[in-house]
């Protein structure tokens, strides 16, 4: 967060950071579910890391020579870069993640991380956790959301400076219905 209102700054834009911090049961349970069924399928049983989606991008990326580089980081992932590290790509930066993330993994139960994520993640410029999500797009507190909003947070959490849920692409009509399907399939998370 800091990193981006450093860069607003430095671009002489007006700084804007949106921020309210919300427990795990302060947040609808549609939103820990979109989430899972978008970005990590597998959260609630993996340690941490999933090999199989991380053997996937390897030959995916080593297959296809283009600028977008196919990514198999899992919330818990995410939660260590978001919380302890920097954005970009380096090694020492992944090395630091697998440490991170396997602290995480060891110290905190799988709600833990969840609500750190629901409330670190950028989910618009400047826009940072649920709430803050919720009030900009939809005008409702995060306890509020539906499973239609829900789906549309998870939806632009790839790339959530470039999409919003509130001037939908062709491609975010398509992943939208897509995590709304596997929503209905797995329709609750584990600790629910």
């Amino acid at each position: 967060m800091l990193i981006r209102v450093v860069e607003q700054w430095a671009d002489d834009k007006p700084m804007k950071l949106k921020k309210d911090w919300c427990s795990l049961d302060e947040i609808s349970t549609n939103l820990p579910l979109a989430v899972i069924c978008s970005e990590d399928q597998k959260f609630t049983t993996h340690h941490g890391f999933d090999f199989e989606a991380i053997e996937k991008a390897y030959k995916s990326n080593q297959k296809k020579k283009k600028k977008t580089i196919r990514g198999a980081s899992t919330i818990s992932q995410q939660v260590a870069k978001n919380v302890f590290l920097w954005p970009g790509r380096s090694y020492l930066r992944k090395g630091l993640e697998v440490y991170f993330t396997a602290l995480i993994e060891l110290l905190w139960s799988k709600e833990r991380i969840m609500e750190v994520y629901l409330n670190v993640a950028e989910m618009g410029n400047g826009v940072y956790g649920g709430e803050a999500a919720a009030r900009t797009y939809f005008k409702c507190s995060a306890s509020k959301l539906t499973k239609d909003q829900s789906a549309w947070l998870a939806c632009i959490l790839p790339n959530p400076r470039k999409y919003s849920p509130n001037k939908p692409t062709a491609y975010l009509e398509k992943r939208h219905a897509w995590i709304r399907k596997n929503m209905k399939i797995m329709q609750k998370v584990a600790w629910q």
